[in-house]
């Protein structure tokens, strides 16, 4: 199987805000925020130190540039404190092609709902189908095919 090419793979500093309740975060100028996601959000997955991090979202710092929060739990798996250099290995996160051909499976026994599906922009696509795919387990994967295809199904009837 070949492996996408890394967004970024080398070494970052954990840095920490300055305020109360600030979060300690590794800063990522190389990336630039998403126009297709709310808040220039860009999901990925990949390796902080080894530890295997999965649908995480890189966040905008405001000023074009991405960030990805380290919370305590990674820190201390990762034996790894503020100012210290991290190794960061990470890949876009996409949506496997199979969550969209199995809704639109399902969507083609509704041809009303099928025309409507298609009918979306591809950002309204995307978000439907992230909402699927980011489903913890397959239960709730399915149960919100389920409500995806109900609510399509309810649009194109209106």
């Amino acid at each position: 199987m070949i492996k996408d090419k890394p967004l970024v793979d080398k070494a970052f500093v954990l840095e920490k805000e300055m305020n109360k309740c600030g979060w300690t975060y590794v800063r990522l100028p190389e990336l630039v925020p998403s126009k297709n996601t709310a808040f220039g959000w860009l999901r990925v997955s990949g390796t902080i130190e080894g530890h295997e991090i999965k649908k995480y979202n890189l966040q905008s710092m405001g000023n074009g540039v991405l960030f990805l929060p380290v919370n305590a739990q990674v820190r201390k798996k990762i034996k790894k404190q503020i100012g210290d250099l991290v190794h960061i290995t990470l890949y876009e996160d996409k949506i496997p092609s199979q969550i969209q051909e199995e809704l639109e499976l399902c969507l083609r026994d509704i041809p009303q709902a099928y025309a409507c599906f298609l009918g979306y922009s591809e950002r309204e696509k995307r978000e439907i189908l992230e909402w699927i795919y980011l489903a913890k387990t397959e239960e709730v994967k399915l149960k919100r095919m389920v409500q995806a295809i109900d609510k399509i199904t309810q649009s194109a009837i209106a």
